[in-house]
């Protein structure tokens, strides 16, 4: 089935923000919100995307988005994670960070901090830190992906092992309803595990379009974490867990 202009318009909103909403489309395209859920179902039919309560996403399913739109999506909203993020790390501390383009804003938000020693087995997170004079940049060995920047396997979680950190800061894929940590490639779930496992505290930075999606590997529930950074409130069962879990939610301003 061939798409209409406006089918695929939508179907690049959706690319560059991961999520669009009936209502919102239905007031860009000046059409009833009728013609929209039509658009979406036919768009979801043609395995294009998948629908959810109120809009749609990019299929999840057993492989990611490529890593460049993942940067592009959400830019705004993972800046703002990144500052709260940012300001819970002082001056004169140790972090290991791991994968991911929420994890990257981190560092960018790092930069000004004074005498930080990093850890980490994400490129990009090193040559974006290697700009601060009074950073220790240490970077893991393992094999590389040329598609993100990031190095995993065996030699990666030997390398995390030998530090003791204050603090691990960690991207996911996906966040299950019930508080799980979701991921698409089992080499990079073993090494979030190895990183959360030798911090002293662990901080997750994710917006919560990551609850739209899903994927079939899992990294570890949000109750091993310390503090959950997010762009908006998380749902009422998900807030009262990490309640009873004593894991801290900061929602960025």
């Amino acid at each position: 089935m061939a798409l209409n202009i406006r089918q695929l318009e939508i179907l690049d909103l959706a690319r560059q923000s991961g999520h669009v909403s009936v209502d919102d489309l239905a007031e860009r395209f000046d059409v009833a919100v009728q013609t929209i859920r039509r658009d979406l179902s036919d768009l979801s039919d043609q395995g294009m995307l998948d629908r959810v309560h109120g809009g749609a996403v990019m299929p999840s399913g057993v492989s990611n988005i490529g890593y460049d739109e993942r940067r592009r999506m959400h830019e705004e909203a993972k800046s703002a994670i990144a500052r709260a993020c940012a300001a819970q790390i002082p001056d004169n501390s140790s972090v290991i960070i791991n994968l991911g383009t929420t994890t990257e804003a981190v560092a960018r938000e790092l930069l000004h901090h004074r005498n930080l020693t990093v850890i980490t087995n994400n490129m990009n997170v090193a040559n974006i830190l290697v700009a601060n004079d009074s950073c220790e940049v240490m970077v893991a060995g393992g094999a590389l992906r040329r598609s993100d920047g990031g190095l995993v396997g065996d030699l990666t979680i030997e390398f995390m092992a030998q530090f003791k950190p204050d603090y691990a800061v960690i991207g996911t894929s996906a966040l299950d309803a019930d508080g799980d940590l979701l991921d698409f490639d089992m080499a990079e779930v073993r090494v979030s595990q190895a990183i959360v496992a030798q911090a002293r505290k662990a901080f997750l930075v994710t917006d919560l379009s990551k609850l739209d999606r899903s994927a079939p590997m899992r990294i570890i529930s949000v109750e091993a974490l310390h503090s959950v950074f997010v762009d908006r409130p998380l749902p009422a069962e998900l807030m009262r867990r990490c309640r009873e879990w004593d894991t801290r939610v900061v929602v960025a301003d």
